[in-house]
């Protein structure tokens, strides 16, 4: 359609109808090429774009959907475990075929006492000594490790009481009384201790980040603490009767009852303001490992520690230091970090904030790190550990003076990889909250806390 435009009275009906069909064409294609023009300079200023809208459903709802081939499902019965087979026969009338078997599963739960009477061989030496056959190394009583397992099975995770434990065993054959009842319960329970803090130092020992708690409880009828410790690996309880830092520290040693003087023990004190003298006695005595409290205590005794009436206690911190230092001899937490919600008793070590216990933004300005990896991100909002959806770079926002001084600095971003101490400008955004600078570079430091940590440090 170049040149100049055809004198529409000389067309003929045909020939009009192909000229409005071919203006119509190009006019949707010069709306459609101006609505990328105008897409493509929103773009280039940073606007926003045309919204994209999704078709109405309303149409393919009215429309019958497609059949669905029904998918075959694995049924239950492939997972079990066929302990007997039992072959029933059929009458079956003369001249019929043998087509094999139809499988018919039935479960069943057999629960009958057993009792077994070993008849252990005597022998009477030349020497007039008698000689006994062994029992089996299984045998540990007069009661079965099946029947230990159903009784605490059923009184922990069934709920049963005693008296009701004791009539059900009774009602089924067995010849048991309370008091053997309670034993099963309560003695010979070592091996699941042991076991425990197995679980504990293993999970300390590799831990990279371990999240702590506690809360109330009442153990015979005495009020208590219950410390969680754990990560996405383990998880361990313990309940005391205390919830000071003395008790999460002597919790942290793992079954271990030492107390050591070495370098972090030293820092721990200086980091709280202990004497320098004292700290000097301490680094100067010869004895640096005591096995126990007793022998810790007359240690501190024979220092004058004890006589001193001043603020900080010097007894209590150097206990603090000496239990940081036995935790850290023994492996333990050598460079974890400890996520917690502000309780001051764990506020020990590499310490962080999980997001929803942090200081909140408008308490404290945002800070980010200087490396593009460590930008924040936004996220939707979960629980401890989730990300926060008002992450956002220090520059994005705008100052705003804090309702209160903080000494922590907040920092949200994904996990980077390891950086060197904090740099110049991220003292400089740490100054205006006073917050200490050490505390911004703790997220890059250890890469392998959660997003959206908020961090502090625990040296104050």
């Amino acid at each position: 359609m170049g040149g100049s435009p055809p004198d529409v009275d000389d067309l003929g009906l045909d020939e009009l109808r192909k000229l409005v069909v071919e203006l119509l064409e190009r006019s949707a294609a010069l709306k459609a090429e101006n609505a990328a023009l105008r897409e493509e300079i929103a773009r280039l200023k940073g606007l926003k774009g045309r919204p994209k809208l999704k078709p109405s459903g309303m149409e393919t709802a009215s429309e019958p959907r497609p059949e669905r081939r029904a998918k075959r499902r694995k049924g239950k019965r492939a997972k079990l475990v066929i302990h007997e087979e039992r072959v029933i026969t059929a009458e079956a009338p003369a001249g019929a075929r043998f087509k094999g078997y139809e499988d018919f599963v039935v479960q069943e739960l057999v629960i009958r006492p057993r009792v077994i009477r070993f008849r252990r061989e005597r022998w009477l030496t030349r020497d007039g000594q008698t000689l006994v056959a062994a029992l089996p190394a299984w045998v540990e009583g007069h009661f079965g490790p099946a029947l230990k397992r159903y009784v605490l099975a059923q009184y922990h995770q069934g709920q049963v009481t005693v008296p009701r434990l004791v009539a059900q065993l009774n009602d089924l054959g067995l010849r048991i009384s309370k008091r053997h009842v309670v034993r099963l319960l309560t003695m010979g329970k070592e091996g699941f201790h042991d076991e425990a803090i197995g679980v504990l130092r293993a999970g300390l020992e590799t831990a990279r980040w371990v999240t702590v708690d506690d809360t109330g409880a009442r153990h015979k009828a005495v009020n208590g603490v219950t410390t969680q410790i754990g990560n996405e690996t383990f998880t361990w309880f313990a309940t005391t009767r205390s919830k000071s830092r003395l008790n999460f520290l002597e919790l942290l040693r793992a079954g271990h009852t030492d107390y050591v003087i070495n370098t972090q023990a030293l820092a721990y004190m200086r980091a709280h303001n202990l004497s320098h003298t004292l700290i000097g006695l301490l680094a100067g005595h010869q004895s640096k490992r005591f096995a126990d409290e007793s022998l810790w205590r007359a240690h501190i005794e024979r220092l004058g520690m004890s006589k001193l009436k001043v603020n900080p206690d010097p007894v209590k911190i150097a206990t603090e230091g000496a239990l940081m230092g036995s935790v850290v001899g023994h492996g333990f937490l050598r460079h974890a970090v400890i996520v917690s919600d502000d309780a001051g008793q764990f506020n020990v070590g590499h310490h962080a904030l999980c997001w929803v216990h942090g200081p909140s933004g408008s308490s404290t300005s945002w800070s980010a790190s200087t490396s593009p990896s460590a930008r924040p991100s936004s996220g939707s909002g979960r629980g401890c550990g989730g990300s926060t959806p008002t992450s956002r770079p220090i520059a994005a926002t705008r100052p705003r003076a804090p309702r209160r001084r903080s000494r922590r600095a907040s920092i949200v971003s994904s996990p980077p990889a390891p950086v060197s101490p904090p740099s110049t400008a991220c003292s400089r955004a740490c100054t205006p909250t006073r917050t200490n600078s050490w505390s911004c570079s703790t997220v890059p430091r250890c890469p392998c806390i959660p997003m959206a940590r908020r961090t502090t440090s625990a040296a104050r």
